[in-house]
């Protein structure tokens, strides 16, 4: 496929460039806008559902509220605390009257909470009920669903509990009801004593109903093992595990659930206050919330295939105009490949390919004056290059080298004239470095501490020298050769000639940032800011041998590393001079 488009010309490239350019246009923008939509209407129906459940859980939380405090005003009266003191007693002859006594507060408790069907308050000494409701004679209180709940508490602490949806089995209405069981209010704890207010099934569900908004949300109560609180709320079976895992003990919150058969739903809970075992659930099908947004989908892979025929119908039409201005380019740069370099670029537009035309009119005027330039270039390189092999061989230094070896030998001393010879040898075929202008760090170092060694036999006493390299790795770095040597021999000449103290110079290499940074630092008597600034400004020293070689070394770092390359020249009256390299850490050209 790459090939094939490789092969076709710029203007199918282009007429190709222009469709493919639609249809990913379209097809982003178009996804974007469906995830985004999308996107939205999941938070904005999440936080709406979110809202109403909390809503609901208020009220609901709320209906319950009253129906304890009811209980709770029901059990500080004074015949529930009477009562009490009698079963306290072990009295069972005040039982009718004291039943007669509480018919009152059944009313009024009834009366302020229709949500409550029946109460009944089990003791030993009895059972008390609103004598309006018939007692279902052959259900011992030990038998019903609302005995068992207690008998799964047994062991532990608790004031009450809240029974699942059931039939009443204590009176005779038999109706849907939740039960709540609460220990009676007295001074003492009273062994096998209850009241038990059955809640109408029904009141409830009509309460949450009452709070949904029109649409497809559906609400329900489940504990958070996933079992449904009232009767008419069906198990959710194989799917209880999974929504345990979902809601937890967090107390509101939202998440997609997945179900077998149903697809995705968007499930909103919040936790119950009165029962925090108990969770207010909100759920509405994901693809009927989304279905508009299926829609809008449609519409977008309309548009764009509209979109696409007309790209097909313009894009060769505006390939063909664009491309006019192009052509005329591409005709003259035929010709200065034929070697004519006076063709020259017209336009009457001022577009973006009339501007690289006129590059090309610049480009052409300059390439004469390029050639000509890079003759001078070489020219100064070569200079520079012999300038270079002249310094190493620097007839003095060699006529003072040749003179010590030779009186060395006259005084037999035979190690010394062996390593000056050696150290000869050495600088010699380093500095040649097999003709090339590129070295590695570890030869130029090499090559100056040959020079140095030769140095020192010659002027014993006059300085001492050290090396520092920070890191073993650059030893391996190339440089330009011989570019040390000359800031060697300027410090030797005229930074140590008049000290009237032991001189010292110190070679370091380091790195920093892609930079290799080489230093040559002695301890010499210095130069005034006059010469300093001299020296920095034309590298010329005025003529004398230190500022030649210092312009030497800036000329040749210029030559092989352009303007990545630097030199800095620092230096104190009567303490010192300090002369560094700055060149990057990478391949060079080849000389």
């Amino acid at each position: 496929m790459k090939q094939l488009f490789r092969r076709i010309s710029l203007k199918r490239r282009l007429w190709v460039s222009f469709v493919m350019l639609t249809v990913v246009c379209i097809s982003v923008t178009g996804a974007y806008v469906s995830v985004f939509f999308a996107s939205e209407m999941k938070t904005q129906a999440a936080t709406t559902s979110q809202n109403t459940l909390n809503k609901t859980a208020q009220v609901f939380d709320e209906r319950l509220r009253n129906i304890v405090v009811s209980i709770s005003t029901l059990m500080m009266g004074e015949p529930f605390q009477r009562t009490m003191r009698d079963v306290q007693a072990g009295n069972g002859g005040e039982y009718y009257n004291r039943l007669s006594q509480l018919q009152t507060p059944f009313a009024q408790m009834m009366l302020a909470e229709q949500s409550i069907d029946s109460v009944l308050i089990h003791t030993p000494i009895g059972e008390f009920y609103p004598t309006e409701n018939w007692r279902v004679g052959e259900m011992p209180f030990q038998d019903t669903t609302v005995a068992k709940a207690i008998g799964d508490y047994e062991g532990r602490p608790w004031n009450t509990i809240w029974v699942r949806g059931h039939s009443d089995e204590l009176f005779s209405r038999g109706r849907e009801v939740i039960s709540l069981v609460i220990k009676p209010l007295f001074d003492t704890l009273l062994s096998g004593v209850y009241v038990v207010v059955n809640i109408r099934e029904d009141h409830l569900l009509d309460l949450i109903k009452a709070n949904l908004q029109e649409g497809s949300l559906k609400q329900k109560l489940i504990d958070r093992g996933g079992t449904g609180i009232f009767s008419s709320t069906e198990t959710e079976g194989g799917q209880a595990r999974p929504l345990q895992d979902y809601i937890g003990s967090s107390d509101r919150g939202h998440f997609e659930y997945e179900t077998a058969s149903d697809g995705i739903y968007l499930v909103n809970y919040s936790g119950l206050g009165m029962n925090p075992d108990w969770v207010l659930i909100g759920y509405q099908s994901k693809k009927q919330l989304l279905a508009p947004v299926a829609q809008m989908r449609w519409t977008i892979l309309t548009i764009m295939g509209v979109c696409v025929l007309l790209a097909l119908v313009l894009s060769s039409m505006l390939s063909e105009l664009l491309l006019k201005p192009l052509f005329k380019l591409r005709n003259l740069m035929f010709k200065v490949e034929q070697s004519k370099l006076d063709v020259r670029f017209e336009s009457p537009f001022e577009d973006e390919i009339s501007q690289v035309g006129h590059k090309f009119n610049r480009m052409m005027d300059q390439i004469g004056e390029l050639i000509e330039e890079v003759k001078t270039s070489e020219q100064e390189k070569r200079y520079s290059e012999i300038k270079a092999l002249q310094a190493q061989i620097d007839p003095h230094f060699l006529y003072n080298t040749l003179n010590t070896i030779y009186w060395k030998s006259e005084m037999e001393e035979q190690q010394a004239v062996s390593e000056m010879i050696v150290s000869l040898s050495l600088l010699f075929r380093l500095g040649l470095n097999n003709g090339k202008e590129i070295t590695t760090l570890r030869q130029e170092l090499n090559h100056v501490e040959q020079y140095l060694k030769l140095q020192t036999m010659c002027y014993p006493e006059l300085f001492t020298y050290e090396f520092h390299c920070e890191n073993e790795d650059l030893l391996e770095v190339p440089v330009l050769k011989i570019m040390l040597q000359p800031l060697v021999e300027n410090s030797i000449l005229h930074a140590f000639q008049a000290l009237d103290r032991p001189g010292r110079l110190d070679i370091a290499a380091a790195a920093n940032e892609g930079m290799l940074t080489l230093a040559v630092s002695d301890n010499g008597s210095g130069m005034s800011p006059e010469v300093l600034e001299r020296l920095r400004a034309g590298m010329d020293g005025g003529g004398s041998s230190g500022g030649y070689a210092l312009s030497n070394i800036r000329a040749r770092l210029s030559l092989y590393y352009g303007h990545l390359a630097d030199m800095q020249l620092e230096s104190s009256p009567g303490e010192g001079t300090t002369v560094k390299l700055v060149i990057p850490m990478q391949e060079v050209r080849e000389a």
